[in-house]
């Protein structure tokens, strides 16, 4: 069974926007609205330079935070108290929010433009009222919380944690505030303000975190570290997220929204939110209960390696870490793509034009890939480089960074199929269907965890954290092969060979690249030793020489969609117009 809720008049035909609209559009930092004739390269690229940004910048945080806190006992316990917000605002209602926000908005518009307006209020009281009721919820239980997700720890990193987690849970308001927010402006093709914010997040916690190093004068862990460094880091991680979710109020008056609580809901309204939301948290319950078992076995290793004498971090920290790392190609390339082509997928299917969706999607899996492929090929081939340089300060290691980097090089073999899972999903939310995401989300959930537990029983204690990486990475390449031919089926086509025509072309020009980075690695592992300076000259030799290659070999194989790509960013720098 599927879920193909129709708007309850014939939704109004797609606006034409003429040229002048969209370039007004592009020259305020927007993208093209969903609809437009505007280019999704364009729309890609505004939304990219403010993910590039915001991914930097949270780069340079992680980079902070590790040097601060480093990636053993401390380190566990912040991250794993600063996870649990996000997994309880995910599996409650970010899920719900990914899939069916958008595509109701663009439906209740399409009927009538006051319809719309009316359902976007009830629409944000809602989701407000219930995250404050979760969040509030949430903070009651909060040392319960720290028992499920870090029961090994000691008790005195037990406590610090709890104390961590009541300074993080009011977070669970505010990414949701973020979301609705963002959702509202995506709807209507203003994407610049939900790309820019996070860079205000990440600046607040970059300085929170300098500070701290200051203020400690040297490691610390969770047996010495004072009241008021717990407050700092604590309240101003927090305060990041708070800035990030209050900085999108200027885009939401520009865009004429002003919130006025409303609860009279129309018959029908809620089911067919409920519709779309019950298998969705169904999903995300699902991806939430591998996160819950992953935290639970990346912790018992951190543990596991103290008994042991491992005298650096193996436990939930590199992984949380290099799963960051791994998210800056796909935040970048990805993401951006994602934004851009949802509402117009979501519009397209509410006019029946599954044949529109098709050829969205195809496109958007095509240039997502093309830099997705380089960019898998070279973290796999500059892990180690890319870890030493951006980790291996203050209370980290060198020997910490390696193992960031071994987890990072198991998830960047994972990068293709994680990518193209995250455009086929949206594929089904577009129309409207959220029960097959749903069973094939549980399907590759079980194996994933099954994966995992065995990882636990067989590896050692400091491959453990690579181990997960290796089972999310299986899961993520079952649920793309099952999604896409699901999908195929019930779009009638995803252009199978627009599409494989050129990935084949960018792996053919990709694999000489990494080649080209394993030999660089090689030499200067074996003639200079792993070191700071080392990992550095490496990364800037192998990212430049490996890059021009590809781009070189790329070009000699008539990969379009670089050359559309560069196109378009040639003519977004200043004094070109496009």
């Amino acid at each position: 069974m599927t879920h193909d809720s129709q708007p309850a008049a014939e939704p109004d035909p797609v606006p034409y926007v003429p040229a002048d609209a969209e370039s007004e559009a592009l020259d305020q930092g927007e993208a093209p609205p969903a609809g437009s004739g505007g280019g999704l390269f364009r729309s890609s690229a505004i939304m990219a330079a403010g993910t590039f940004a915001s991914r930097i910048t949270g780069v340079v945080r992680t980079m902070v935070l590790v040097a601060a806190l480093g990636t053993q006992a401390l380190g566990d316990t912040f991250n794993t108290a600063n996870t649990i917000p996000n997994i309880i605002y995910e599996t409650l209602l970010g899920g719900v929010l990914t899939a069916a926000h958008v595509p109701l908005l663009v439906r209740a518009r399409q009927r009538s433009a006051k319809y719309g307006e009316e359902f976007e209020q009830r629409l944000f009281t809602l989701l407000l009222g219930t995250l404050a009721l979760f969040t509030a919820a949430a903070m009651a239980l909060a040392p319960l919380l720290i028992r499920m997700y870090a029961g090994g720890f000691p008790p005195a990193q037990r406590d610090l944690a709890t104390v961590f987690l009541l300074f993080f849970l009011p977070q669970i308001f505010f990414y949701g505030f973020s979301a609705v927010a963002g959702a509202s402006l995506n709807a209507q093709g203003r994407f610049a303000a939900p790309m820019w914010c996070p860079v205000l997040n990440n600046v607040v916690v970059c300085a929170v975190g300098l500070t701290f190093i200051f203020v400690a004068g040297g490691p610390v862990d969770p047996d010495t570290i004072t009241g008021g460094e717990v407050t700092l880091i604590a309240v101003g991680t927090t305060v990041g997220v708070v800035l990030q979710a209050l900085g999108l109020i200027p885009s939401l008056y520009r865009m004429g929204f002003r919130w006025r609580p409303r609860v009279d809901f129309r018959p029908g309204e809620l089911r067919s939110m409920g519709t779309m939301a019950g298998w969705t948290l169904v999903f995300v319950a699902a991806q939430q209960l591998g996160l819950f078992v992953y935290t639970n076995i990346a912790n018992s290793a951190g543990a596991r390696g103290v008994e042991e004498g491992i005298r650096y971090g193996v436990g939930l920290t590199p992984w949380v870490n290099a799963y960051q790392f791994f998210q800056l190609p796909f935040a970048i390339a990805a993401v951006s793509v994602i934004t851009a082509l949802f509402p117009r997928m979501s519009r397209s299917a509410a006019e029946g034009r599954l044949d529109r969706v098709a050829d969205d999607l195809s496109s958007g899996l095509r240039l997502s890939l093309i830099i997705i492929i380089p960019s898998a090929l070279l973290l796999f081939g500059l892990s180690a480089e890319i870890c030493v340089v951006f980790f291996a300060h203050g209370a980290t290691g060198i020997a910490d960074a390696l193992v960031i980097a071994d987890v990072l090089r198991v998830f960047a073999v994972a990068l293709i199929p994680y990518a193209a899972l995250q455009l086929l999903q949206r594929g089904f939310y577009a129309i409207t269907d959220t029960r097959t995401p749903a069973l094939v989300g549980i399907f590759t959930t079980v194996v994933s965890i099954a994966l995992a537990l065995a990882g636990y029983r067989l590896l050692p204690t400091d491959r453990i954290v690579m181990g997960i990486a290796f089972a999310q990475g299986v899961a993520w390449t079952l649920g793309c092969a099952v999604m896409a031919v699901l999908l195929h089926r019930r779009l009638g086509t995803l252009h199978g060979r627009a599409i494989a025509a050129p990935i084949v072309k960018a792996v053919l020009a990709g694999l000489p690249a990494l080649v080209l980075t394993l030999v660089i690695h090689a030499f200067i592992v074996r003639r200079f030793g792993q070191g700071l300076v080392p990992a550095l000259t490496g990364l800037a030799t192998g990212g430049l020489l490996g890059g021009a290659l590809f781009l070189l070999l790329a070009r000699l194989l008539r990969i379009d969609e670089i050359t559309a790509l560069g196109r378009t960013v040639a003519a977004r720098l200043p004094g070109r117009r496009p």
